[in-house]
């Protein structure tokens, strides 16, 4: 509901209002379609990871007989490194990189496949920390194409035809008011000069 009064102060602040509406009207939009459409790519992007996730967790199912043999601590994430992009104007955390920390393991006395074991646990952990990357991306770019097309509906279906409603209301309101003030200087300028002429008439 928008509030006004029915004069020429109110009618300036309510265009001016209007015309700020309708000016940003296209850069939201724009963004809503930008941000729609990273959406969709973000979405894509999950499923492919997972895809790969589930692929490489087969591979390691398929040894899981050797693992018993695999040192629990001999691979872990040392630290996990950050960045930020800017997505359609949001900031969204991107993986810059994952840092290992490999224990020494003596090749003689390992099992052969203890390389091959390291660099599936490190692909395990590279796929699975991206694909959590890629739906706190998925989060944030949905929340801000929500409230992002909630404002799109609110200019374009409740203010801005709320502001041009008001808008008419006032001018018509002012412009019956003048009617009425010329109306009735019309009536007041009748009855002096009807006046004037009875006073003449009198001193004839």
């Amino acid at each position: 509901m928008i509030k006004f009064q029915y004069n020429k102060t109110s009618l300036q602040t309510l265009d001016k209002q209007l015309k700020v509406r309708e000016r940003a009207l296209p850069t939201i939009k724009s963004k809503e379609s930008a941000l729609r459409m990273e959406v969709t790519h973000t979405k894509e992007e999950v499923i492919i990871l997972n895809e790969k996730f589930e692929k490489e967790i087969k591979s390691y199912e398929n040894m899981v007989a050797l693992w018993s043999d695999f040192p629990s601590d001999l691979v872990c994430v040392k630290d996990v490194r950050l960045s930020t992009k800017k997505i359609a104007g949001v900031v969204v955390p991107v993986l810059a990189g994952l840092d290992f920390d490999v224990k020494l393991f003596s090749l003689f006395n390992s099992p052969q496949w203890t390389a091959d074991g390291i660099e599936l646990l490190k692909d395990l952990a590279q796929i699975g920390i991206e694909m959590e990357f890629s739906k706190m991306k998925l989060e944030m770019l949905e929340y801000a194409r929500k409230k992002t097309t909630q404002k799109v509906n609110l200019f374009e279906k409740v203010q801005i035809p709320g502001y041009k409603e008001a808008i008419i209301k006032i001018k018509r309101y002012m412009e019956d008011e003048q009617s009425l003030s010329k109306a009735s200087q019309k009536i007041m300028r009748h009855n002096q000069e009807k006046q004037k002429m009875k006073e003449e008439e009198t001193n004839i």
